[in-house]
């Protein structure tokens, strides 16, 4: 069978894009069909598939999954390419719409320009709704909640994958992490450079550790100023990505908490920048960034 797909990215952080409005597999051969059409050399590649599908509580609904066949709760990146792809393709006339994922309800709003005499989403500010902090809701055990500059010692043995993590470097240290659930969790760590970071070895430790029971997504960030960070992220499901935009509202939570950085920040990743607000006030995570159309085609299931 034939289906039509929409590869998109939103700084980098790349999905493959299908309508469930035309295409639904059988549930039980998503998983498998995901991770062949993630695949970078025998698919299409991506960081996973997002189905965009009919809702009854919003205008769509975004169903996402990771790389690796897994389901994901959320992706701020991918939600926002979900707003252009719906606009792009005349699925809606609305700038401002609603994307269930996971069934909870998210606000987009769609910033348009006029390219090549069609009328485009070029970015796209999501209301990302109030962050997570309880421990158990996050999920991550620990010993008091909130979990602010936490110590966690990452070794293999505290890895659920610790036979193919025994000769991994960045074993055995001691980090201080601040957890914040968007929808998915994260663990934001402050280093000194990202630049310098074995991100291959140290995070499928994070990922797979055992304070984590539905593994964890691990930013790693780098100070600039108040306004400004670097961040790199291991993905739970992908490994490291471009971008993450949960992971980017996770780290402006983080900065604040711990009185690092201003409820205004812009964060700096491998694939562009995401403007990120923390209004405290409505304790809501707005976020604002680009989404982008890569190419279409049709593959073979």
């Amino acid at each position: 069978m034939d289906i039509r797909f929409t590869k998109m990215e939103g700084c980098g952080n790349d999905y493959v894009y299908i309508s469930g409005f035309d295409y639904q597999p059988d549930p039980q051969q998503k998983p498998e069909i995901v991770k062949r059409l993630s695949d970078r050399h025998f698919g299409i590649g991506g960081d996973g598939v997002i189905f965009i599908n009919p809702s009854e509580i919003a205008d769509f609904e975004m169903e996402m999954w990771n790389a690796d066949g897994t389901r994901g709760e959320m992706c701020g990146n991918g939600i926002r390419c979900v707003g252009k792809f719906v606009f792009d393709k005349g699925m809606t006339d609305q700038k401002e719409i609603t994307v269930e994922s996971f069934g909870k309800i998210k606000y987009l709003t769609l910033f348009t320009e006029e390219i090549d005499g069609r009328e485009l989403v070029t970015s796209v500010r999501v209301n990302m709704g109030e962050p997570i902090l309880d421990a158990l809701e996050i999920p991550v055990l620990a010993g008091s909640s909130p979990v602010v500059s936490d110590e966690i010692r990452i070794t293999p043995e505290g890895c659920a994958e610790s036979k193919e993590s025994e000769d991994l470097e960045g074993s055995g240290q001691i980090f201080k992490m601040t957890c914040v659930s968007m929808g998915n969790p994260h663990a934001v760590v402050y280093i000194d450079s990202t630049d310098d970071l074995e991100i291959e070895s140290i995070g499928p430790l994070f990922e797979n550790h055992t304070r984590f029971p539905n593994r964890t997504n691990t930013e790693f960030v780098e100070i600039i100023d108040r306004e400004h960070v670097k961040m790199r992220v291991w993905e739970r499901g992908s490994g490291e990505t471009l971008a993450c935009g949960t992971g980017c509202c996770a780290v402006c939570v983080a900065g604040v908490l711990n009185g690092f950085t201003s409820p205004q920040l812009e964060v700096r990743v491998l694939g562009g920048a995401l403007f990120i607000e923390w209004d405290q006030q409505a304790n809501l995570v707005w976020m604002t960034g680009p989404a982008t159309t890569v190419f279409e085609g049709t593959i073979s299931i």
